[in-house]
């Protein structure tokens, strides 16, 4: 890889990668980065395409809003061109919808691999999906205009892109149920506080926040990033006692490869 190659760039999706860092964009600045089935699937493409040299992936979106969510198109009869309307799956059969649900579930699951950790930067809008996208990275850094809301109740639906999980795990129970329920906006204060938001930066330094973040992470050795990352991960799911198993089993991996030897 030669510095900032563009690996893919396709349906409001751009991938660029500079040695260990690659970008993901969001470039349909004119619909606030209104997401699409397209958008979904390139989204996936590009956690696909990424060269196993990367470490770290920034997401942003150009504009002035990150993500304004799901395009509205989707709920009208016709729907997108090329696609099956949401209402017209909806009336087909349960197994065909569970199975398209899960297809779009994968652009928002690649970010939390092991082997990468993942950046989302946002600014202004990030509603329903596009605040499930950002739930979907590792960190993130907010402008103070941020405005995250989570819409699905209000439409009649729930946030099925993945986002609940880290949502819960992120702010509790209580407070995730009553951002879903009520539909309002987070503000850039309260995700700081809440842990939402790792960093709360000016707009016009979002990008340069999130390249000092990248070269921060890339510091360190990568299996000791990986382990670590793997490790904190499982704490969610184990106990005490399993987790002090699981910190000896990941040290005992480090410390016979510093010494160098080989399982």
């Amino acid at each position: 890889m030669t510095s900032l190659d563009t690996v893919l760039d396709k349906d409001g999706v751009r991938l660029t990668v500079d040695d260990a860092v690659a970008t993901v964009t969001l470039t349909n600045p004119a619909k606030r980065n209104a997401q699409s089935p397209a958008l979904w699937r390139a989204l996936t493409e590009a956690g696909r395409a990424l060269p196993g040299t990367v470490r770290v992936v920034v997401l942003r979106g150009e504009g002035k809003s990150f993500s304004a969510g799901l395009d509205r198109q989707a709920f009208t009869p016709e729907g997108f061109d090329g696609e099956p309307s949401f209402l017209d799956m909806a009336r087909g059969p349960e197994a065909e919808l569970d199975a398209t649900i899960a297809e779009y579930q994968e652009a928002f699951t690649w970010w939390r691999r092991n082997d990468l950790v993942s950046i989302a930067t946002v600014q202004g809008h990030a509603i329903g999906a596009g605040f499930q996208l950002a739930l979907a990275c590792d960190l993130r850094i907010v402008a103070e205009d941020v405005q995250f809301a989570m819409r699905e109740t209000s439409l009649g639906l729930v946030p099925d892109l993945t986002g609940t999980h880290p949502l819960v795990n992120l702010v509790g129970y209580a407070r995730a149920l009553e951002i879903c329920a009520t539909g309002r906006f987070v503000h850039a204060e309260e995700a700081e506080r809440t842990g939402l938001a790792n960093l709360v930066v000016p707009a016009d330094q979002l990008d340069a926040a999130a390249r000092d973040l990248a070269a921060a992470l890339v510091a360190a050795p990568r299996d000791a990033v990986v382990e670590t990352k793997a490790l904190l991960k499982g704490a969610l799911s184990r106990d005490y006692k399993e987790q002090r198993v699981a910190e000896r089993a990941a040290q005992g991996r480090r410390l016979r490869d510093l010494a160098g030897i080989t399982d």
